[in-house]
């Protein structure tokens, strides 16, 4: 078969879709191999060269070489064979050119077929290979459709997939709309590939800020790391190389120019850009602001902190809906627990109070346990051996006598609570009124007497008419504290008649 023509599709498709050229021209011996079979039968030995020379596809037959032929199509007779080939001998196997116009319409379809298949799957394998070094980067497309809440996205050579959990809360889009994604997958399906996109991604955050800022381009400003709750708000956490260059102006730029852009991009996203420090202490206080921090406790082995603030920055330390602090914790990779000054002292007052109520702890045990760090009995019956050897005048006896009683003191308030918990949950019915006054009064709402005077007042007639019982007695009433200062006049004018 002279293919000079298809040799020409072969080189003009492997360049328009990316496809190899061997792929290609494997896929046309394959097609012709079925073709073959499908004529002659699969037990005929057949095989398919490719000749660059002449652009031919070579399709052999092969036989052996028999005294006496019983099967034509597996075997040739010496007399044959030795027109093709002088030098054959029987038990040789003997290739013959086949006439590859005799295969028929049904193989030359299942050819067809096969070229086709191979060729998308070629294609396929190719977008794969394009796609899968391209992780990791920001691409635009354009909406193609949407699909059970799952935007599809043209990339040009292929599509993409932005799933409804990567999508900005509030963004929406229509058909024909161009956006910008991160990829964050490359999926090999057997549909083909599928590449998932995302907007939620903070690298996504990271890759608008390089785009934006040349500093970060040219690696002389840092991201170290970026937190995110798309549509709503979001840190980084930015380090410069140069001393001469701040890192949190040159990300904000002119009037803030940089950052609106991203802001823009992320429609209306707020970003708080936060100085990057080595000292995680430091950096979350960084993280934390704009609340002052008064004091932060470190527990490297759980990578837990306790940040304590003054109490009119807690609010701003927590955040609306704890955000600021639940940001903070995930650009810093440690857990916070933020706490007032009020409360924190009345916790170190609860604990050392704890450990005075121990037997055997004088006021001096306490203050050394206290200066040691164990500032409760829990972390008293949490604490080894070793670490109560370190106290002065502390023998390993009492060491071990004193974590026992820490731990049963310990298990004792937990099982106090617990009851107390049980008997609530089981009172149920009406709950006590006192502490709900209480509360109420405390937070200036009425106490319940005027407000039930108020719902007295509420049920007069109208005119205002009081009832009679109630007159006479502010009647009565004020009578009495009009006679109390008359009473001592009265005496002096007396006194001075009777003198007269």
């Amino acid at each position: 078969m002279f293919i000079a023509d298809i040799k020409r599709v072969v080189e003009q498709v492997s360049r328009d879709k990316g496809i190899d050229r061997g792929i290609l021209i494997q896929a046309l011996e394959e097609a012709l191999r079925s073709a073959a079979r499908k004529r002659f039968g699969s037990s005929v030995d057949i095989e398919v060269q490719y000749n660059e020379e002449n652009g031919e596809l070579e399709v052999f037959q092969f036989k052996e070489v028999v005294e006496e032929v019983a099967e034509p199509d597996l075997e040739i007779g010496i007399e044959e064979g030795r027109q093709l080939d002088p030098e054959c001998e029987v038990g040789d196997s003997l290739g013959v050119k086949m006439d590859t116009t005799t295969f028929g319409r049904i193989a030359a379809q299942s050819a067809k077929q096969v070229i086709i298949q191979k060729m998308k799957d070629a294609e396929r394998d190719a977008v794969f290979t394009n796609f899968i070094d391209r992780k990791g980067e920001v691409i635009n497309g354009i909406v193609q459709r949407i699909e059970k809440g799952n935007l599809i996205v043209n990339l040009g050579q292929t599509e993409g997939v932005l799933p409804t959990r990567e999508q900005v809360p509030r963004e929406s889009y229509r058909r024909g709309d161009r956006i910008r994604a991160y990829i964050v997958d490359v999926l090999h399906e057997s549909r083909g590939p599928q590449i998932i996109l995302s907007r939620t991604h903070p690298e996504f955050l990271i890759h608008l800020f390089r785009t934006e800022v040349p500093e970060i381009s040219e690696g002389i400003v840092n991201i170290v790391t970026a937190a995110r709750e798309p549509g709503s708000r979001a840190k980084i956490a930015v380090s410069s190389n140069d001393l001469d260059i701040d890192p949190v102006g040159a990300c904000v730029g002119m009037k803030g120019s940089r950052v609106q852009n991203v802001v823009q991009e992320l429609r209306g996203e707020k970003i708080d850009i936060i100085p990057w420090h080595v000292d995680p202490a430091k950096f979350v206080c960084n993280a934390l602001a704009p609340a002052e921090i008064s004091r932060v406790i470190i527990d490297e082995e759980n990578q837990s902190m306790e940040v304590i603030v003054p109490d009119e920055f807690l609010s701003v330390a927590i955040g609306k809906r704890g955000q600021n602090v639940r940001l903070a914790s995930k650009l810093t990779g440690w857990h916070l627990d933020v706490k007032s000054e009020s409360r924190y002292s009345q916790a170190m007052k609860d604990g050392y109070e704890s450990l005075m109520n121990m037997e055997g702890v004088s006021i001096g045990l306490a203050d050394a346990l206290y200066e040691s760090g164990l500032f409760s009995v829990e972390e008293l019956g949490r604490a080894s051996v070793e670490e109560l050897m370190q106290i002065r005048d502390m023998d390993e006896e009492k060491a071990v006598s004193l974590i026992e009683e820490a731990q049963a003191a310990a298990e004792a308030a937990a099982q106090a609570e617990a009851e107390e918990k049980e008997a609530a949950a089981a009172g149920g019915g009406e709950p006590e009124r006192a502490p709900e006054e209480d509360q109420e009064t405390e937070a200036g709402k009425e106490p319940p007497e005027k407000q039930d005077s108020s719902e007295e007042t509420s049920d007069l007639p109208e005119g205002g008419a009081e009832p009679a019982a109630q007159v006479e007695d502010e009647a009565s009433g004020s009578e009495k504290q009009e006679m109390l200062p008359e009473t001592e006049e009265e005496k002096e004018e007396n006194n001075d008649g009777a003198s007269s």
